[in-house]
């Protein structure tokens, strides 16, 4: 059975897979800024996307993302192994998006993936800082460098993700 330290371990990082989520399928790219440091390093080339540093990824994600009609970031399956100070495990994401073609018309696409997170407490409480325990394939996304929340108990992670599905 799980002790209330357990639980809240396992909110406090189920909150920061959903503020990203959130964040970006509501289009407020600024409320990423609670989420990443300008430091944090974002690859999306495994989608097509690029790699960097947060404000050009932010300012990338608002570029690219505005126009298109609707997608949402379904989250789920979120397996935490916590132990101690650390934590790891994927969580699935189905990411239903919607694309304007030529003609006006809207198609759908849907892209499946998970992201492979690992999380470490951070010393203090409200930043989280971030880099890989081990170096990601070349080929999948991964976010790293430090995170920033407002978690009374602060985690630090880095993820990668990986495509399962698209089309």
């Amino acid at each position: 059975m799980l002790d209330l330290q357990q639980i809240s371990d396992r909110l406090e990082l189920q909150q920061l897979i959903v503020e990203y989520a959130s964040a970006i399928d509501s289009k407020q790219f600024d409320r990423l800024d609670d989420v990443f440091t300008p430091d944090a390093y974002i690859d999306y080339r495994v989608f097509g996307g690029i790699d960097g540093r947060y404000p050009e990824i932010k300012a990338w994600l608002k570029q690219v993302l505005t126009p298109m009609p609707a997608f949402q970031h379904l989250v789920g399956n979120v397996e935490l192994r916590i132990e101690e100070d650390a934590a790891s495990g994927p969580v699935m994401c189905l990411n239903p998006t919607a694309f304007r073609l030529a003609d006006g018309a809207v198609q759908v696409g849907f892209y499946g993936l998970w992201y492979i997170d690992r999380y470490v407490r951070a010393k203090q409480a409200g930043e989280l800082r971030g880099a890989p325990k081990r170096k990601p394939p070349a080929q999948s996304p991964r976010v790293s460098g430090k995170l920033r929340s407002s978690l009374r108990s602060a985690w630090q992670g880095a993820c990668r993700c990986s495509p399962r599905l698209s089309g």
